[in-house]
Formats: structure tokens, sequence, C-alpha cells
């Protein structure tokens, strides 16, 4: 299924917004690394798909109707086996039910819990005057509280990349900071060089935001990705 197909059968059933397995296939087609996962339609599926991804997992609920998966109990991490992932699906049914009753459950996404590293984020917003702009920050209170981030206007070369990584406050933490080592700068350019083919291909694609994006010094990965789509040019928020 290409780009396009993804979004045009979110699009042609009413959403404004891709689910979680669609939104991370969709980062793999522009080759952009995602912890490894599966969709499951149904719990024993979920623990089925579990065994294949290996241990520890992360369980998410998949649906149209939640925005944020936390708040109403959507996500349960650390999951050690398949009996462990089957039970985790039927908490966070009856969860969902309880404090979001009416709430859709499409399935689960089972996910490859990722060891620690540097979190970063990288973003995308269809500007009406601009098109495309391309963000990055690191992520935790550098985003949230101080707001410590950089823009580029689409197209972005890697030059341009690494320059952005330069560019926050924070950025001598990505050369590394006590025990933390330096990150793999290179791997974090080139998802944003992905990211803005990708929203330059994908008109009908209004924002991406993928947060958090787990640097190492080998490789970053992408664990969450958030996908708004609208009509060509419109900017859904």
């Amino acid at each position: 299924m290409s780009s396009s197909d993804i979004v045009e059968s979110a699009l042609s059933e009413g959403r404004t917004k891709l689910l979680e397995h669609e939104a991370l296939r969709l980062m793999e087609l522009y080759g952009i690394k995602v912890a490894d996962y599966g969709f499951a339609a149904t719990p024993a599926e979920a623990g089925l798909v579990s065994e294949k991804i290996g241990y520890p997992v992360v369980v998410k609920v998949v649906s149209p109707d939640i925005s944020h998966k936390t708040d109403v109990g959507g996500v349960i991490l650390g999951l050690k086996s398949r009996d462990e992932v089957v039970q985790g699906c039927e908490r966070i049914v009856k969860n969902v039910s309880e404090r979001q009753p009416g709430a859709r459950v499409t399935g689960f996404l089972v996910q490859k819990m990722m060891p620690p590293g540097l979190e970063v984020i990288i973003g995308a917003t269809r500007d009406q005057v601009f098109g495309p702009v391309i963000m990055f920050g690191l992520g935790g209170i550098f985003v949230e509280v101080l707001r410590d981030v950089t823009f580029r206007v689409a197209p972005v070369s890697l030059q341009d990349a690494l320059e952005m990584l330069g560019e926050i406050k924070a950025s001598k933490i990505l050369d590394g900071y006590r025990s933390q080592p330096p990150v793999d700068k290179k791997a974090i350019a080139s998802m944003i060089v992905s990211l803005s083919k990708l929203m330059e291909e994908n008109p009908y694609i209004s924002s991406v935001d993928l947060n958090p994006v787990i640097a190492y010094s080998s490789g970053a990965v992408v664990v969450d990705a958030r996908v708004i789509i609208g009509k060509a040019g419109v900017v859904n928020r």
C-alpha cells in the first residue's frame, strides 16, 4: 500500500487522523526507522504478534475516537509474555469502556519497548503561506516548557537538517553530556530530510508529530507518530 493509499483510505472513512499503525507504516515507506510493531484486532491476536516481536513490548489502544491514549488507560508498558499481553489488552478494553464510553476500539498496537536514549521531537505542519514547515527539538521539558525548537521551510537538505540540530539552545546535549554518549546526528538529520519529502509529496497531510524519537550513538528510532490529514493545503488543528 502506497502513502497516498493510506491517506485516501482514511479520508474516505471521514477520518482526520491516521490510526497508529497507519502512521508508522507511512514513516516506513519514507525510510524512517520505527520501533518494531504489529497491529492486532483482538487480545488473542496481540499475544501472537508479541511473540514475533520479542519482549518486552508496549500495548496501545487503536481507536479513531481517542486522542490521548494515556488519559483513558489505553497504554500498558513493559509486558514480558504472551499472557501478559493478552491480559493487558483486556485491561485496556475495560479502561476505555469506563473512561470513554462509546469509543470504538479498532484493535491494539503491539510495539517493541525501546531501550533508553536521548528523546528528540521531529514535526511538520502545512503553513498556509509557506507550505510544509519542518521542526526539530529535544523532547521532554525542552519542548514542553522551554520551547527549544527550530524550523525550516521544505525542501530541507541534509546540510539544512544538520544545521537545525546545531540551532537549538541545548544542542550541546547532542554531543554527549556526563554519562550520555553523543548521538547519531546524521541519523536524526536523515529523518528530517525524509519527513520534508513526505510532506512535499503528500498534500493531504496537514501535520506530523514524531514524538518521541529516541536517538542513540548509532541510529534513531521513532516510537510514536501522529499524522493529521485533511483537504490539500488545509491545516487541521
